[in-house]
Order: C-alpha cells, then sequence, then structure tokens
C-alpha cells in the first residue's frame, strides 16, 4: 500500500460512519473508494453492494462495485498463476508466503492462514510471513493470534512496520492507547524515511510528514507512477537518514495542521536551517492558520467575514467550564465548539441557549470556541464551497448544497438532486457568478494572505455578497471522480488543479 493510501485507521473510521448511517450511499461509496485505494477489492465489492442496497441503481457505486470486481479479478488471476506453481514447487516458502498474501488480499483468510503457516514450516523465522498471519488473524477479530505473530515477527526485527501497525491496533482495542503509541514510535524511531521510487520519474520529492493525522494528501497531486517520493516521519528524524536516501529536487512540507504539528517541529526546524532546496509551504505559514487565528489573519480583508474564536486550554475549560471560557474570552451564544484537533465535525456541537452547555459530553484536551454565524440562504439551504490555492491562485473544486447546518459533502445530499448538482457545475465554471465578484475577489486575497504553495479555504456565501469563512489551511483534500459517474463533471476541475500544481513543481525544481 502506498504510504499516502488510506491506512487503517481511516478505513475502521469510514466504516464506523457507514455503520452509524446505514443508508447513506454516498458514505458507502466512499469506504469502497478508500478499499481500492488500499488494494482491499472483496472489502470494496461488499461496501459498493451497501450502497446499492440502499440506492439501487447509484451510477457511483455501479461503477466502483465493477472497478473492485476488476481489481478482483486481476488478483484472481495472480492467485491461479500462483496456486500452479506452488502444486509444481510446494517446498518453497517463498511461493507460500505469496500465496498467503494473495489469498489475504482475496479476502480469504483461512486459505491465506494455511498458506502462511505452511510457509513458517518450510522457513521458520521468515518474519514477512509472521507479520502477514498476524494481519490476517487481526482482520478476523482473532486478536490473541494477531498479537502473537506481531510480537515473533518483532522479535525476529524489532521495529517492523506491518507488525507494529497490527500489534499496536490490538493494543488500542484493549484500551491501551499509550503504548500503542509508544510502540509506533518506536517503530518509526528504527526507520523513519521510506523511498518510493516512480517508474516513469519526472522528479524526486522530498515530503516531510507527521505521524499524526493531518498531513496533506498528496495521492493525487503526485501520482507515483511520475514522481518518486521519499517520504520522512518528522517525529524521529535522524540526521543521517537523508544521505541513505540519495538526491531530491525539491521540498514538499506535508505537516499542514498546526495543531498536531508540535511533536515534528523541532526536527522540521533543524532540517530546514541547512536545507539548499526549493521548500513547499514553509512551516511559519502554515503555522499562521491556526482556527483562532483565521480572524486576525484573514478578518480585515474586504468581503470576508471570519467569526471571532478563541482556543480555550483544557486547564481552563476544566476549571471555568465552557460557558466560563466562553465568557472569559468574550464570546457570546450562538457558539460552535470543537476539540483542538478535530475535523469533518467530529466532536463539533452548536451552543444556541444557556441550556445547550449542559448536552455537551466531556472533551479532552484544549477546545476551540467560534462565533456562528448564520449562513441560511434565502431558499433555506446551507451552502459550502471549497476553492484550493495553488502557489495562491484559486481554483474552485466543490460547492455543497445541504439541508442542515453542517454542511458535508458526502452527506449533503448532492447526488440524486439535479439542481445542486448543476449549480456546483455552474460554480466550477464560473465561480464569480455564482458567489457574486465581492466574494470571489476576497477568496483571491485570503490566497494571497495564506502565502502557502499548496492550501485552500472553506467558505459560505452571505446574502450581501460576502463570503464567511470556516477554515483556511493547508490540509485540504482533492481528488477525482469516478469518471463514468454522476460527479464526473468535477473532474476538468480537479484536473486543472493537478496541473497547476505540477506545473509549479516543475518550475520550483528549475529553481535548484
Amino acid at each position: 500500500m502506498a504510504a499516502d493510501a488510506p491506512d487503517r485507521a481511516e478505513i475502521d473510521t469510514q466504516r464506523a460512519l457507514c455503520e452509524a448511517q446505514p443508508s447513506m450511499t454516498a458514505l458507502w461509496n466512499t469506504l469502497a473508494r478508500m478499499l481500492i485505494a488500499a488494494d482491499r477489492p472483496a472489502e470494496a465489492m461488499a461496501a459498493a453492494t451497501a450502497a446499492l442496497a440502499g440506492a439501487p441503481g447509484d451510477a457511483t457505486a455501479l461503477n466502483l462495485r465493477s472497478a473492485a470486481e476488476d481489481a478482483h479479478a486481476a488478483v484472481e488471476l495472480r492467485l491461479r498463476t500462483l496456486e500452479r506453481a506452488a502444486a509444481f514447487d510446494p517446498g518453497n516458502a517463498a511461493l507460500q508466503l505469496e500465496l498467503g498474501e494473495t489469498y489475504a488480499d482475496l479476502d480469504r483468510p483461512a486459505d491465506a492462514q494455511r498458506c502462511l503457516q505452511q510457509a513458517l514450516r518450510l522457513s521458520p523465522g521468515l518474519v514477512s510471513a509472521e507479520a502477514r498471519l498476524a494481519a490476517v488473524y487481526l482482520s478476523v477479530d482473532i486478536e490473541a493470534g494477531a498479537e502473537h505473530h506481531a510480537l515473533r515477527a518483532l522479535a525476529l526485527q524489532p521495529g517492523h512496520i506491518v507488525a507494529s501497525q497490527t500489534l499496536a491496533v490490538v493494543l488500542e482495542r484493549r484500551g491501551e492507547g499509550d503504548a500503542a503509541r509508544a510502540l509506533m514510535a518506536r517503530a518509526y524511531s528504527r526507520q523513519s524515511l521510506f523511498a518510493q521510487p516512480a517508474a516513469e520519474s519526472r522528479m524526486t520529492v522530498l515530503v516531510l510528514a507527521s505521524i499524526e493525522s493531518g498531513n496533506i494528501p498528496y495521492r493525487h497531486l503526485m501520482p507515483a507512477q511520475h514522481y518518486s517520493r521519499l517520504i520522512w516521519y518528522m517525529e524521529h528524524a535522524q540526521p543521517g537518514d537523508l544521505a541513505r536516501a540519495g538526491d531530491f529536487d525539491l521540498v514538499f512540507n506535508t505537516i499542514g495542521d498546526p495543531d498536531l504539528a508540535g511533536p515534528s517541529a523541532g526536527s522540521v526546524r533543524a532540517f530546514l536551517a541547512g536545507n539548499a532546496k526549493p521548500l513547499l509551504n514553509d512551516p511559519a505559514l502554515v503555522m499562521r492558520t491556526h482556527r483562532h487565528e483565521i480572524p486576525r489573519l484573514l478578518g480585515d480583508i474586504p468581503g470576508v467575514v471570519a467569526p471571532a474564536a478563541a482556543r480555550a486550554p483544557a486547564e481552563e475549560a476544566g476549571r471555568l467550564g465552557l460557558a466560563g471560557a466562553a465568557a472569559r474570552h468574550g464570546l457570546a451564544l450562538p457558539l460552535l465548539v470543537r476539540p483542538v484537533g478535530s475535523h469533518g465535525g467530529k466532536g463539533l456541537h452548536r451552543v444556541q441557549t444557556e441550556a445547550d452547555w449542559a448536552s455537551i459530553p466531556a472533551l479532552q484536551g484544549d477546545v476551540y470556541l467560534t462565533c456562528y454565524h448564520d449562513y441560511r440562504s434565502a431558499d433555506g439551504r446551507w451552502r459550502k464551497g471549497r476553492v484550493i490555492f495553488v502557489d495562491g491562485r484559486p481554483f474552485p473544486y466543490h460547492f455543497a448544497v445541504a439541508d442542515d447546518w453542517m454542511v458535508h459533502y458526502e452527506s449533503a445530499g448532492m447526488v440524486g438532486a439535479a439542481d445542486r448538482l448543476a449549480e456546483e457545475a455552474r460554480f466550477l465554471e464560473d465561480p464569480a457568478a455564482v458567489i457574486g465578484e465581492t466574494g470571489w475577489a476576497a477568496i483571491g486575497e485570503i490566497g494571497r494572505r495564506l502565502g502557502l504553495h499548496y492550501g485552500g479555504v472553506d467558505f459560505a456565501p452571505l446574502a450581501d455578497g460576502r463570503i464567511l469563512v470556516f477554515e483556511a489551511n493547508a490540509t485540504m483534500l482533492v481528488h477525482p471522480e469516478d469518471p463514468d459517474g454522476p460527479l464526473a463533471y468535477k473532474n476538468p476541475a480537479v484536473q486543472r488543479i493537478i496541473d497547476a500544481f505540477q506545473a509549479m513543481l516543475e518550475r520550483m525544481a528549475q529553481r535548484d
């Protein structure tokens, strides 16, 4: 799996969303897409089938199921070849290992277990077989077996990444979160830099990343076929890492969430102090994008509404309560409350009356408090757009129209609503015509003010022509849509962003 493909935690989170809202076809489609990217075609087929159960004939789900079936067929073909080879050479441990891995890819855990155990009988101490067997046991929730074989793999090769990830999941499920994080820290301390050479490489990019979430998703911006990537997890970076990795053309700082950048900040500063290569997304600019800093950074731009916000430390919120903390920072109701570092609406609460404070569950860590600005349109719906900035230049990416104030594209009900899709298509073609010249000019100035090589803004158009800023930062996802699906009209806009980003890489690499 590529380093920026969805990891197990991301997939598990999406699966939980699907199970909580089983009739939401868009959520199942997202899960199917993630599973295809993670080379798990059998599970992707199941997710697409679940999407179709809620919306028979949904074009996106049909296309995703077809793509999963194609991927599944390719793995099946490889399986038949391996089965024939193993029959002719039954004592070959490497063949048994590859056969077991292929069975696992096809979601056939019993066959995978049989072959992997045979590989270990033929070659005791085969660390790859121990690690994959641990993952197979975890996939069927046999946590004792997963732990046993992960520990065996780690005894053979301390810090083995796959074994460490598997054991970390077991520990997390057991409520031993600190132990899980310590385990992964030890794994990355042994190897923090991973090379991903491209088959048709245009350049080599050193990617500064964090083991935390909050990295910029770059898989579609720098496709693996054309961009060799050196992924360097900066919490555990060592000065000698780069000497072993070889040369690179430029540096892309993908650590885009200022709330999660602290553990890696020292290593990033130390590296950049001696770096002579072109740098995308200076960390100093990223650090200006905390939610509570946005009003000060962008609030004076004509046409921008950036509601007052504050960051309440955990100690303050615990001592004064959330209502007391809001009062201390001079913030009046209605307010939005969310844990620092959360995204996608996770842990987000709207407080409209004093009685609402009591309904908020205990929140861990620091908390953001933001004044709520009503942005409902005249037709009773809520709208949220996203614009991506490449080297300061604005590119429209999406425009969601929803029936609820908490707008997320995946759950906004866009697919199947012709009028909403048509409105988004108009926005992608001519954003100023949809949100007004004042709003579009304000967005352009936001891009200049941010100063990032790559970033974006989520916003709502207001009735008076201004725009309401929700967030503006570097961690903005861009991905193409199914070319045969109902959102295919978005792809020309997506491609313009990708083309602009890659042209920027070429320009910057030539400055070296």
